[in-house]
This record gives structure tokens, C-alpha cells and sequence, in this order.
């Protein structure tokens, strides 16, 4: 990975597109540190909330991982990428439900440049949606500054207060998604996901200073938690080789293509495959997982369910905490059932075993029509629930290690969860393979120079 960054940076061109996009994302730390007008985000704010153990579990947790503590801050990029995220994930499904749609994806670079025309506007609806339920949540909770007399906004200056509060948030998720574009266009590329990682990463600070600062860090305490805290580290380097292993590893079904003559030229003839990968899916079974089970503690964090008045729906929101082991058994009932989901969205045994026959190919000892898709359709079962079953282990280690510190009376969370790893290292590789693409197209251009 190093050694293609030094290659990279060696070429003029590429060197200018990294700076590129070191500048965008320079650009983005800066915004997620920006203020929106009349949040307090002061002692007592909206900071010690969101920092808080009610926040366990909650979507506000997870917008604060994803958007790299902008959110606790409520800053101008405090709804981060996450919208379109949503969007384009929305976009993908109604793809494949609605045929006008489809009929879109396969117009080829007109259709496509339709449908991301298209995405950009749901994304400015849901940052709009998403900004808005924010303000009542700040509002219901009394983290808005006040007038200069200490009473809260009344009639026209709290609509105000509320049009300025929205307005920068849904700017700040269109200023985003603008930011995202001008690395693919002129950057290195994979510009939404680099601007996730760039959140993601600027957590690891506040994340090793939990472990080892020397008031109230984990290491510091000395004893079994200097013993964890280690194990921890070693195990986050595993599991870093592991999610690359897993990234990489995929099935190959063997394709043979028959000769053709077309006029003088013979075409075809040669031994290929069709290479799946492991984990085709990728974090977003995590992702729909984690989205699903994170309602019921949000529901519960604007109710706030009492024990003593309502004991059953209280015992029920407690099965919603990551620190229980019935919220490890759904998480993992959920990721495969995801997995499996989005690889029917992704994967078509019918149209692939058409596109072969089309292409005069078969599959060695199978054959074509109805036998090759069902043969297609079962490899792709097998895949995905093998798949399922790695990214569940990287998903519910930080769990089941909690789980476990707690039954030895030591309890231990591990902030950097299954998610920001996968997303992490996936960015990392995905964004390699970008630069030795683009080293690659140079050299081909300067030898037909």
C-alpha cells in the first residue's frame, strides 16, 4: 500500500490530484468544526448528551460515528454523508423495483448521469427531513441558546432560529456531496467514501485517549485492564489483516466460450470465470442491521420509559442495549438476513446464465438455460451465508468482548466498532486499487505516445 502511494506520488499528474483531495478533505475537517448559529454546545450542552451512556445504541450514536464526533459538536456537517448514503441505497433498491428506473441503469452514461441527477435531489430532501427532526431534538431537549434576556425564542425569532438551524445543516450535507463529486471528478477518486473515512479516522484520537491517557484511560488503571487494552490492540491488528483477507477472497466459476467466425476473424474460444467475491455485499448488512436494531433505543431516548411505571416495555427497550446478549443474537440474525438480501439485489442467476448463452459460453459440465442459473443461484447461497458469517465476526467481537469484561466484573467497551473497521480498510484498498488503475492508464497512454 505504501509503495503505491510513493509511485503515485512520483507522477506529476496523480501528485496533483492527491493534493487534490487532501485539500477537499482539509476543506471538510474544517466544516464538521464549524458551529451552527444557536446550538450550545457549551458545558451542559448538546456535547455532554451525546457524549452520554443514554446515547448507547441510539441513531445518534451511529451519526456520531459516521460522521466523526461532527454531530456531538453540532456543527455544519453534523449530518455528514449519511443522507446520501441513505439515497443512493434508496436509488439502488427502486432500481430494481421500478422498471422506468432500470430501464435508466442500463441506458448506458446518459442513464446513468439521470439517475445520480436524481439521487442528488433525494439527498437534499432527506439531509432537509434528517435536519429538521435534529432541530426538534435540540429544541425538545433545551440545547438552542437563548435570546439575550435567558428566555428562549418566541414567535418570529424561533421560526427564525429554526429556518437558520435547518438551512446550514441541509447546506452543510449539500456542500458535502458537492465536496464528494469534485474528488471523483478531479481528485484521486471514491470521493463519498475517502470523506466517510476522513470522519471515521478523526475519532482514533479521542478513541487512544480513552485507552491510554493517564486520567481514567484504560491502561493507566494498571491490572486486568492494561492486560485487555493490549489485547485489544493485537487483536485490532488481526482483525485488520482478517477483514483484507476477507475483502479479497472470492469464487471463480469457470466459463468456457466457444469459436466463432465472424466474416474472416475467429473470435471466442477462450477459458475464463466469473469471479464473486466472498463479501459481496460489503458493510451494508452491518450498516441495515445496526440502522434496525438503533430505533428502539431511540424511541426509548425521547419517551424515557420508566421501570416502575411501565416494567414490560422497559424490559423490552433493555433487549436493545448492545450490552445485552439478545441484542448479539438479532445483530447476527439481521446481518444474514441482510447479506442474503442485498446479494439478490446485487446478483441475477436468471440474467447471468442468459448473458452466457448469449456470448456462446457454458459453465464445464452444466448445462445452459434453467441448469446454469440454478447452478449459479446455489454457488451464490453458499457465498453469501460464508460471507455473512466473516462479517459477522468482525461485527460482534466489540460486543461480545463487552459481554465478556462485564461477566469478569471488568468492563471494557470498545469504542471503534465492526463498522468503522470494515469501512476503514475497505476505503484503504478500495483507494489503492484507484491510484495503480490511474498508474496503470499513464503508462499505457505514454507507450501509444
Amino acid at each position: 500500500m505504501f509503495k503505491t502511494f510513493v509511485n503515485a506520488w512520483k507522477i506529476p499528474e496523480i501528485r496533483k490530484k492527491i493534493l487534490f483531495t487532501a485539500l477537499i478533505l482539509l476543506i471538510f475537517r474544517i466544516g464538521a468544526a464549524i458551529p451552527v448559529p444557536f446550538i450550545d454546545v457549551g458545558e451542559g450542552g448538546i456535547f455532554d448528551f451525546t457524549n452520554g451512556s443514554s446515547m448507547q445504541g441510539t441513531f445518534m450514536e451511529y451519526l456520531t460515528m459516521m460522521t466523526g464526533n461532527a454531530f456531538n459538536y453540532g456543527t455544519l456537517f453534523a449530518m455528514s454523508i449519511t443522507p446520501y448514503i441513505n439515497s443512493s441505497i434508496i436509488m439502488q433498491l427502486l432500481t430494481v423495483a421500478i422498471p422506468a428506473l432500470e430501464r435508466l441503469s442500463k441506458d448506458g452514461e446518459e442513464g446513468r448521469k439521470k439517475i445520480a441527477s436524481i439521487t442528488r435531489f433525494v439527498t437534499i430532501a432527506l439531509g432537509l427531513l434528517q435536519s429538521t427532526a435534529y432541530y426538534f431534538y435540540l429544541r425538545g431537549n433545551n440545547y438552542l441558546l437563548n435570546s439575550m434576556d435567558g428566555a428562549a425564542f418566541k414567535g418570529f425569532d424561533a421560526i427564525l432560529q429554526a429556518l437558520v438551524i435547518i438551512a446550514c445543516l441541509t447546506a452543510g450535507t449539500a456542500l458535502i456531496m458537492w465536496l464528494g463529486e469534485q474528488i471523483n471528478v478531479n481528485g484521486i477518486g471514491n470521493g463519498i467514501s475517502l470523506i466517510l473515512f476522513a470522519g471515521i479516522v478523526s475519532r482514533i484520537p479521542t478513541l487512544l485517549t480513552q485507552l491510554y491517557s493517564s486520567e481514567g484511560g484504560y491502561f493507566s488503571r494498571g491490572g486486568v485492564y492494561s492486560v485487555l487494552t493490549v489485547a485489544v490492540s493485537i487483536v485490532l491488528l488481526l482483525m485488520i489483516a482478517y477483514i483484507v483477507w476477507m475483502d479479497n477472497a472470492e469464487r471463480r466459476i469457470p466459463v468456457q466460450y466457444a469459436k466463432r467466425v465472424v466474416g474472416r476473424k475467429m473470435y471466442g474460444g477462450q477459458n475464463t470465470h466469473i469471479p464473486i467475491k466472498v463479501n459481496m455485499s460489503g458493510v451494508m448488512p452491518i450498516i441495515f442491521a445496526s440502522s434496525i436494531l438503533s430505533l428502539p433505543p431511540t424511541i426509548n431516548l425521547f419517551t424515557n420509559v420508566s421501570q416502575d411505571k411501565h416494567p414490560h416495555w422497559y424490559a423490552f427497550f433493555e433487549l436493545f442495549k448492545s450490552s445485552h446478549w439478545a441484542y448479539a443474537i438479532m445483530y447476527f440474525v439481521l446481518i444474514i438476513a441482510f447479506a442474503y438480501f442485498y446479494a439478490s439485489i446485487q446478483y441475477n442467476p436468471i440474467e447471468m446464465a442468459n448473458n452466457i448463452r448469449k456470448n456462446s459460453g457454458a459453465i464445464p459440465g452444466i448445462r445452459p438455460g434453467k441448469p446454469t442459473s440454478d447452478y449459479i443461484g446455489k454457488i451464490l447461497g453458499r457465498i453469501t451465508l460464508l460471507g455473512a458469517l466473516l462479517l459477522s465476526v468482525v461485527a460482534l467481537f466489540p460486543i461480545l468482548f463487552q459481554l465478556f469484561t462485564k461477566l469478569g466484573h471488568h468492563e471494557m467497551a470498545v469504542s471503534l466498532g465492526g463498522t468503522s473497521i470494515i469501512i476503514l480498510v475497505g476505503v484503504a484498498l478500495e483507494t489503492v486499487k484507484q491510484l495503480e488503475s490511474q498508474m496503470m492508464m499513464r503508462h499505457y497512454r505514454g507507450f501509444l505516445d
